[in-house]
């Protein structure tokens, strides 16, 4: 079995939720990094079984499928992470919407297998009618959820942040003592480096291929028990018509955003909120979405397309005041 070796820095790496895992750490010397792997896969299998749509006998795809008017026990973690989603939704006006299965079906960026493609205003209405986070009843301190009928949940906006924040606990928990965890994109990282460090990490700057992306400055954020994610509209996209239609879901419009930044990041406590609100802010827009995040005190950093594909940077005070100096 390899170990680690005093002081020395690990890394450790896999797949999961349709994309891949890292983890760097610094762990006691001696200590058995496969097994440290295998506790890794394991956290992020859990959250495979329990919230991912595209597994039929997971906990999401058995509560999509049961009767109406049924109440549906939830694990620990679905309830965490629902019960997250459904702050922010609130918080968030339904920018964020935990309930928008049906529509994400329905564009085509779901697990039904269905083509990508721009549907009619009738079938876009026929499925709004299906959401609304408001419709959710929980009972038994959130660990009870009520299928109203053909209720559709959909956690993959903040499924990839939790599992992040699951695996650092997770390694918290076999006293290692710094990682750095990266899970799809989101990161979470605690502790600080033999050398009494916090961790950084580079800010994406490289949006998508056709970008004149030489006035983005490079941007480092310094992550002292913290935790940053990133949306945006590189992912999962198609065209129709000379029209870009992203991933990313209005809730409100029943529709993918229009005119998305093409990247928006977000510093958090944890990841599982760093995640949700990345999307939000998604949603919200630059304008509404830059001044709600600085006036609730949120670290947010908006790149939003102008002319000939210029890209323009915009972020909060309190995410300025996460970059290295």
């Amino acid at each position: 079995m390899e170990q680690a070796a005093a002081g020395s820095l690990a890394s450790l790496g896999g797949q999961t939720m349709g994309t891949t895992w890292s983890a760097r750490l610094y762990a006691p010397p001696g200590s058995d990094l496969h097994a440290l792997h295998a506790g890794i896969q394991r956290q992020l299998d859990r959250v495979v079984a329990q919230m991912s749509t595209w597994e039929a006998d997971s906990d999401i795809s058995r509560y999509r499928r049961a009767p109406a008017g049924s109440w549906q026990r939830l694990p620990a973690e679905f309830a965490a992470v629902l019960a997250c989603a459904l702050d922010v939704a609130d918080a968030s006006d339904g920018a964020f919407d935990p309930t928008i299965g049906p529509l994400v079906d329905l564009w085509g960026f779901g697990s039904a297998g269905r083509p990508r493609r721009v549907p009619a205003a009738a079938e876009i209405a026929r499925e709004r009618a299906r959401t609304g986070w408001q419709s959710l009843q929980r009972r038994a301190d959130g660990r009870e959820l009520l299928q109203p009928g053909e209720l559709q949940l959909d956690l993959s906006a903040i499924a990839k942040g939790y599992g992040a924040d699951l695996v650092a606990e997770h390694l918290r928990a076999r006293d290692i003592a710094a990682a750095l965890v990266e899970v799809g994109g989101e990161i979470r990282a605690f502790g600080r480096k033999p050398d009494g460090q916090a961790w950084r990490v580079l800010v994406e700057s490289e949006v998508d291929e056709e970008a004149a992306i030489e006035e983005l400055p490079a941007r480092v954020l310094v992550l002292d028990e913290a935790a940053v994610a990133t949306s945006g509209d590189r992912w999962h996209r198609f065209e129709q018509d000379g029209v870009r239609y992203a991933h990313t879901f209005d809730p409100r419009r029943g529709a993918p955003v229009e005119r998305a930044a093409a990247s928006v990041t977000v510093v958090a406590a944890d990841a599982m909120h760093a995640d949700a609100w990345a999307t939000a802010l998604t949603v919200m827009g630059l304008e509404q979405g830059l001044a709600f995040a600085q006036a609730r005190g949120l670290a947010a950093r908006f790149v939003a397309r102008q002319a000939a594909g210029r890209l323009h940077e915009s972020m909060t005070d309190a995410f300025r005041a996460r970059l290295a100096a």
